[in-house]
């Protein structure tokens, strides 16, 4: 899922979002509430009251895409609204939250990077 999008930023709109919206009512809160740039290959992510529905909206070279994810069972464990209204997450994160896990995963291996040795 998604994997054309790899590198790019992820970011949440904490607490809950009206679903009815489609992409241009997603832009709209992306642009003028999150004040963030809407053609800046970044994944926008939003979710529901009851928590058991999704959206994320992308910017792809000459239009959006808007991905729709609806849980049969179960609910995304997602950030309430903070002081920010946006939280920027990374793509594990991302991937956290779509399997059902919080993103805070203390026993997660972290990130290895290869050393060379000179």
């Amino acid at each position: 899922m998604l994997s054309s999008t790899q590198g790019t930023h992820v970011y949440l709109a904490c607490g809950s979002t009206d679903l009815r919206k489609s992409i241009d009512g997603l832009a709209a809160i992306v642009s003028q509430v999150f004040e963030h740039d809407l053609f800046s290959s970044s994944l926008f992510v939003f979710c529901n009251r009851g928590r058991d529905k999704l959206k994320i909206l992308y910017w792809d070279h000459n239009g959006f895409w808007l991905y729709y994810r609806r849980l049969e069972r179960g609910r995304f464990r997602w950030p309430d609204r903070a002081e920010d209204p946006t939280k920027a997450i990374s793509r594990r994160e991302l991937q956290w939250l779509l399997d059902g896990l919080t993103l805070e995963q203390k026993q997660a291996h972290p990130p290895v990077g290869a050393r060379i040795a000179l």
